[in-house]
C-alpha cells in the first residue's frame, strides 16, 4: 500500500471524491514554489502532482509550458526537484507525491539510481507521458518493483482496443484526460466525461481522476461528481504566472478543492 492507496481508502471511508493539484516544480522560483507547495495540504489538497520541467513538454499547453520555462531559467532540474521533495517531507509524511514529466530527465539521471532517489525524497508515483505500455520494461516495471505506482493516461481516443493495454501495470489510480489536445485548451463537461469513466471504470478497480479542462470550483464539482475525483493544474499554473503570493494561489486552489469535494 502506497501513500496514494491509503488516500483513496480514506477518502472511500469518508464518502469524498479526491482533489490533486497540479503545480511546476521551481516555478517562478525554488523558493516561491516550495510554499506553494507546503501549502497546498492545508488548502485541501488530496494529492500533490509535480511537474518536472523539460526543455520538450510536447503533452502541455502554452500554460505549462512556460512554467517549465521559467522553473529552468530559475535553475530548476530534476535532482532540485527531488531535493525540493525532501524538504517538503520534513513537514509532511502523509501528502501523496507524484512526479509528472517526460522521460528524458529520467534518463539522463539514469533510472536505478532516480528510482532510488525518488523513493530516499519520498515521491509516492510517476507519469510519464511519452513512455507508451509497449516500454514498460524501461520504467514502468521497475518502478512498480520498486514501490512507486505507474500511474497511465486514458484519452477520448482510447478505445476498447487499446484500454486493456492502457491499464495492464498501471497502479495508484488512471488519469483521464477529458478532452482530445493539449493542456489547458478547452473546458470539460461532466456528460461526456461519465460515460467514459464508466467505460474504464467496467474494466478496472482503481479509482479514475479526470484531468485537462477544469479552472472553477464548479467545474471540480461536476466533473469530480462522475468519478473518483478531478486534477486541476493549468489554472492554479496561470495564478502563479500572474505573480499572486502563495496566499493568494492557496486560497483559489483551496475554491477548487472545496468544489471537489463537494461532489
Amino acid at each position: 500500500m502506497t501513500r496514494i492507496d491509503d488516500t483513496f481508502a480514506r477518502l472511500r471511508a469518508d464518502n469524498k471524491k479526491a482533489f490533486v493539484a497540479y503545480i511546476m516544480a521551481g516555478d517562478p522560483s525554488p523558493e516561491h514554489s516550495l510554499d506553494i507547495m507546503r501549502g497546498l495540504p492545508a488548502a485541501g489538497v488530496d494529492i500533490i502532482e509535480l511537474g518536472v520541467p523539460f526543455t520538450d513538454p510536447m503533452a502541455d499547453g502554452a500554460t505549462i509550458q512556460l512554467a517549465g520555462q521559467r522553473a529552468l531559467a530559475a535553475g530548476m532540474t530534476l535532482t532540485k526537484t527531488l531535493a525540493m521533495v525532501r524538504t517538503f517531507r520534513e513537514g509532511d509524511q502523509q501528502t501523496p507525491i507524484v512526479l509528472m514529466g517526460y522521460y528524458n530527465p529520467i534518463y539522463s539521471h539514469g533510472v536505478a539510481r532516480f528510482l532510488t532517489d525518488a523513493n530516499d525524497a519520498g515521491i509516492d508515483g510517476l507519469i510519464v507521458v511519452d513512455l507508451p505500455p509497449e516500454e514498460d520494461d524501461e520504467l514502468c516495471i521497475p518502478a512498480q518493483k520498486a514501490g512507486l505506482n505507474f500511474i497511465r493516461l486514458a484519452t477520448p481516443t482510447t478505445d476498447d482496443a487499446r484500454l486493456p493495454v492502457v491499464l495492464t501495470n498501471t497502479s495508484g489510480f488512471v488519469y483521464y484526460v477529458s478532452i482530445t489536445g493539449i493542456t489547458g485548451a478547452a473546458a470539460a463537461q461532466a456528460a461526456d466525461v461519465a460515460p467514459e469513466v464508466a467505460r474504464i471504470k467496467s474494466r478496472t478497480d482503481l479509482p479514475v481522476i479526470v484531468g485537462f479542462g477544469i479552472t472553477t470550483p464548479e467545474a471540480a464539482q461536476s466533473i469530480a461528481a462522475v468519478a473518483d475525483g478531478c486534477v486541476v493544474g493549468s489554472a492554479i499554473v496561470a495564478e502563479i504566472a500572474a505573480g499572486k503570493s502563495a496566499q493568494d494561489v492557496l486560497a483559489f486552489v483551496g475554491s477548487l478543492a472545496d468544489g471537489a469535494h463537494r461532489a
